[in-house]
């Protein structure tokens, strides 16, 4: 016979949390976030301008995490906006490229600069995207293009990161680590899972609240939500450009 006690029946708590994707260009970072938010996938998206913002939530036996995604354009030329993003956030979801050395060396950056200015306490997670042109290195098609960056490595396909190194990184710097592959799904919920179960209760801002940030780059932009599982756009201030719909880094 089903529970039917008061504690039993009663909803469990909501809690949201800001979240901010950083990594390389054409690693997949919107990809991912597109297959955790809308369960979908498409091939040759159009790079991501300045930042774009969606929201999902993940269900824990004991409560929920309403995560406020920031997804950053992997382009050099917004590196400096990224403080922007990550500031006040309790998570951050760092993606590099299994087919694509240098976008590890450059994961490698993004989770220092965390450890230096984002949030104490931030939990912080390595994904290494793409693992499906491991199992197919035959199908270049797979790959986002994004332009001329890191065309050479991605042309021959296969893995080039292996885990082993990628995990003992990530492992030394005390974050979760998972391969994904946006393509097929693998293990894409599971990283935002793993986030969400690593997020302390101290961190948490209440039911229903806002986490602190999310609606806000420090004034440069404004975001308004239309509902838990679409994208929405940035308005133009402060040098921020308006988000790309279907972007792909």
């Amino acid at each position: 016979m089903a529970d039917q006690s008061p504690a039993a029946n009663a909803p469990k708590p909501v809690s949201s949390v800001k979240l901010v994707l950083l990594g390389e260009a054409a690693v997949g970072k919107s990809s991912l976030v597109l297959r955790f938010v809308n369960n979908d996938f498409q091939e040759n998206k159009e790079p991501t301008i300045g930042a774009a913002f969606l929201t999902q939530k993940a269900h824990l036996p004991t409560r929920t995490i309403k995560f406020e995604i920031w997804d950053t354009a992997g382009q050099e030329r917004f590196a400096s906006l990224a403080p922007m993003y990550y500031r006040n956030a309790q998570a951050a979801l760092v993606v590099y490229d299994v087919t694509k050395p240098s976008s590890l060396v450059k994961a490698r950056h993004w989770v220092a600069e965390l450890q230096r200015q984002a949030s104490p306490g931030i939990v912080v997670a390595v994904a290494g995207n793409k693992v499906d042109l491991v199992d197919d290195s035959a199908a270049p098609s797979a790959t986002p293009a994004e332009g001329a960056e890191g065309e050479a490595d991605e042309e021959e396909g296969g893995r080039k990161v292996s885990r082993e190194e990628a995990e003992k990184f990530a492992e030394e710097e005390g974050c979760l680590f998972f391969e994904t592959s946006a393509k097929t799904g693998s293990n894409v919920a599971e990283v935002f899972t793993a986030i969400a179960n690593a997020i302390p209760e101290a961190a948490l801002k209440g039911r229903g609240q806002p986490a602190a940030g999310a609606a806000s780059t420090g004034g440069a932009a404004q975001a308004g939500q239309r509902d838990d599982s679409n994208r929405v756009q940035l308005g133009r201030g402060d040098g921020v450009q308006k988000a790309n719909e279907g972007c792909a880094c």
